[in-house]
């Protein structure tokens, strides 16, 4: 098993904690499920065996538009728990993983109905503070789906009143340094600020994969939305650089021994159009990945004030078990389901909220939300009724969702390929390392 972790905050220590924390939650996890007893059946016979109910339906689960599934096709499933009332739920275990090498073995006929992501895991001393972690995680990206990176509004936050020092601070020392931060919008939903920081450096000397650094956080209490979103940022224009700069970068940059025992491990398969795009970006100069970045990353289009954003009274959800109850408030009419792992000492769960989105541009997931926003939106990649053309693919609903949408709907994964382009790393990134040791050709 070989995992990595980064970690941020105000000073060491927090960020220490935080590199363990995303440790703990993939390994924990990781091992949880390689243990876990899988069984193979379709979705239909498990209705007809336990009940709607204990069975989580793939579809709102979100699959990819044109994704080749029906209810009678095998797949695999794992046990998850129904957090509100404890009830045992089979889900497909693509979804309960975090990465192919989670489910050892050979997959069922037909290969994964779709390819597994990190996205819900959460870890923590506290099963609430794991669970809490999650479901923000969840909101984030659900929230930025279809809002973010090359779908940016350009929505940019006026920091008019930022009163936490961390953030002030941090600002503060990024604007000596030369670096134009821009804070951007991508939703309010469920009333919480879901926050996304990017910014320009004034430096020409910088590596020019800082760049394409970006934090983004979704919290109920905005002054914490804009915290991590700043803090990650931070931390990211430092990982981009030392994940994907060439081997020689790297050994200045790591402590002694550190690039042989990389290198001492074999190079996992990597997905070919993340490692063919962010090879091509670590060829670019400064002036030429910028003007990438430039007509969507980077866009300003209109402003909103922070002061006039949702939030909280300060520090009434600094408990984890507050947290949680309020997230799950906000959540009502949505399922949570939960793989949970670890203790006493250190808690790992994977959450799931059938109906939330995730990789629409990257993988083509999306739902009757994402659809929904799309078309809301004015975005020609989705809409309802018969398929446009040859590039477009019915997404997968629900019954009730095809009726709520007024028919059925398509989403266009050509265009949405087209839009994406060339900005395909800010969605989905090699390992680490992986660019320079494919071009080195030091693949063990």
């Amino acid at each position: 098993m070989r995992k990595g972790a980064c970690g941020y905050g105000a000073g060491p220590d927090q960020a220490r904690v935080g590199a363990y924390g995303e440790l703990v939650e993939e390994v924990l996890s990781a091992r949880h499920l390689a243990r876990t007893e899988r069984r193979r059946a379709s979705y239909a016979e498990l209705v007809r065996e336990r009940g709607r109910d204990r069975v989580a339906d793939p579809v709102r689960l979100v699959l990819p538009a044109g994704a080749d599934y029906a209810p009678e096709r095998p797949l695999d499933w794992v046990p998850a728990r129904r957090y509100r009332t404890g009830e045992e739920v089979l889900v497909p275990a693509e979804f309960a993983a975090a990465c192919g090498g989670d489910l050892p073995g050979d997959p069922p006929p037909g290969g994964w109905l779709t390819t597994p992501v990190t996205n819900g895991l959460g870890a923590g001393d506290t099963p609430e503070r794991a669970l809490s972690h999650a479901l923000l995680e969840v909101l984030q990206r659900d929230g930025n789906a279809t809002a973010h990176r090359a779908m940016d509004e350009g929505v940019v936050i006026e920091l008019d009143e930022v009163a936490d020092p961390v953030t002030v601070s941090v600002l503060g020392r990024l604007r000596d340094l030369g670096v134009r931060v821009l804070p951007k919008l991508a939703s309010t939903q469920l009333g919480m600020v879901d926050v996304h920081v990017v910014g320009v450096d004034a430096d020409p000397t910088a590596p020019p994969l800082v760049l394409t650094a970006c934090g983004e956080a979704v919290h109920p209490d905005r002054e914490t939305a804009l915290r991590k979103a700043v803090l990650e940022y931070v931390s990211s224009r430092a990982r981009k650089v030392f994940f994907h700069s060439p081997l020689e970068t790297v050994a200045r940059i790591a402590p002694p021994g550190y690039l042989d025992r990389e290198l001492s491990s074999p190079l996992a398969e990597q997905e070919p159009r993340a490692l063919r795009a962010m090879t091509a970006w670590a060829g670019l100069d400064g002036p030429r990945l910028l003007a990438l970045l430039e007509p969507a990353v980077l866009a300003q289009r209109s402003t909103v004030s922070f002061s006039g954003l949702p939030t909280v009274p300060a520090g009434s959800l600094e408990d984890p078990a507050t947290l949680l109850a309020d997230l799950l408030r906000r959540l009502a009419d949505f399922d949570v389901l939960v793989i949970e792992t670890g203790g006493p000492d250190g808690y790992a769960v994977k959450a799931l909220v059938p109906g939330m989105e995730v990789e629409t541009m990257s993988y083509a997931r999306i739902g009757e939300r994402g659809v929904r926003r799309l078309m809301e939106r004015g975005r020609p990649l989705a809409g309802v009724g018969p398929l446009p053309h040859s590039g477009a693919r019915p997404v997968h609903l629900t019954f009730e969702a095809r009726e709520r949408l007024g028919g059925p709907a398509w989403f266009d994964v050509e265009a949405a390929r087209e839009a994406v382009g060339a900005l395909y790393p800010l969605y989905r990134e090699p390992d680490r390392h992986a660019v320079a040791r494919t071009a080195a050709g030091a693949l063990r």
